[in-house]
């Protein structure tokens, strides 16, 4: 039995949020069961009543508002719990097409993907200015390279995955977690596609950010600090060889100068060489010790792996123990029960 749980972070979407549900799948070609799980992230109008009221069969609400990514990682320790097999992250603000939901579903239903993508189609979208997709495709570009996928709308918040990449994906930033899924997912050699969707024009302005400026900075910072987590060997070590090789130079010319008898006019090109190799050198050191902070890292994430595998079975080994013994009580129910006659 499939079981599809989708998501929808939410932040003040009381009025919007009956015509996102209403627009979802009750029927998605191989998954036997669609449930719907909405994230209140500290609302302050009536969002988790209005969930409930619409039978939103999941409400996990925050008593104040913690950012998209924490109410993404909410959404999916909770989908976890109740025991999804695929997971969708969708918007409230009904920018995306619930019909599509089907469309990145698939992939992952059928085993060709861990994390399906719904691509908006950027370069193209009648929905988006000049602007808006010149930054998505440099962004999508920026992240497709570091993360080593072949992703071209790296921040769309539609998305799929299954069961098992939810579980290896651990979001660490607070901002947004799109780029860090993604480059967590390139570097942990997850299957990832993408699928082409429908979107809307947006009936508001975006709650995550206040201004484009704003928006790439913290992006930025979300891509530098996820790539540097991963890949912290290759970051540290090439920003210490570029300062050695920096160094390297004024060395270089304090000995030329040094060499034709005219060395005691250029000491400080020795003491700025020096400083640069010195540098170089404690950087590249910084650069093994976080190398083995990751490695560190990665045995946590498997001992996490392998710790809510365990959990599961237990879960699924006390269900199965109480539904024996409630047959067991209605078995001997059955048999006390006096046996009438007739005639």
């Amino acid at each position: 039995m499939t079981k599809l749980i989708i998501q929808i972070p939410c932040l003040n979407e009381a009025e919007v949020l009956p015509d996102t549900l209403a627009k979802l799948p009750r029927i998605i070609p191989g998954i036997d069961a669609i449930e719907y799980l909405v994230i209140d992230d500290g609302s302050q109008d009536d969002t988790s009543g209005v969930a409930r009221r619409w039978g939103v069969h999941h409400v996990v609400r925050h008593r104040r508002n913690r950012g998209l990514a924490e109410a993404f990682r909410s959404g999916i320790d909770k989908c976890l719990a109740e025991g999804a097999d695929i997971i969708v992250n969708t918007d409230a603000d009904g920018q995306y097409e619930g019909a599509d939901i089907a469309h990145i579903v698939a992939p992952v239903a059928s085993g060709e993907a861990d994390i399906c993508i719904g691509d908006r189609s950027v370069a193209g979208n009648a929905h988006f200015g000049s602007g808006k997709r010149l930054l998505q495709r440099l962004g999508s570009y920026v992240v497709r390279t570091l993360s080593a996928t072949d992703i071209t709308d790296a921040v769309s918040g539609f998305r799929a995955m299954s069961r098992d990449a939810a579980q290896r994906i651990n979001i660490t930033t607070d901002f947004s977690y799109t780029t860090d899924m993604l480059i967590q997912a390139g570097r942990k050699r997850l299957a990832i596609t993408s699928v082409p969707i429908r979107t809307h024009a947006a009936t508001r302005p975006s709650r995550l950010f206040k201004s484009i400026p704003r928006f790439i900075q913290q992006t930025g910072v979300t891509i530098l600090r996820a790539y540097t987590t991963f890949n912290s060997l290759r970051v540290f070590v090439g920003l210490g060889m570029l300062a050695t090789v920096l160094g390297l130079y004024p060395i270089g010319r304090f000995l030329w100068f040094f060499a034709t008898g005219d060395g005691d006019g250029h000491i400080q090109s020795l003491v700025i060489g020096g400083a640069l190799l010195t540098v170089g050198v404690l950087v590249s050191t910084l650069g093994i010790l976080a190398d083995l902070i990751a490695t560190n890292r990665k045995l946590l994430e498997a001992n996490m792996l392998k710790l809510r595998r365990i959990e599961e079975k237990l879960e699924q080994q006390s269900d199965a123990a109480i539904d024996a013994a409630d047959g067991d009580d209605k078995t001997a129910a059955f048999v006390d029960a006096p046996i009438s006659r007739a005639g």
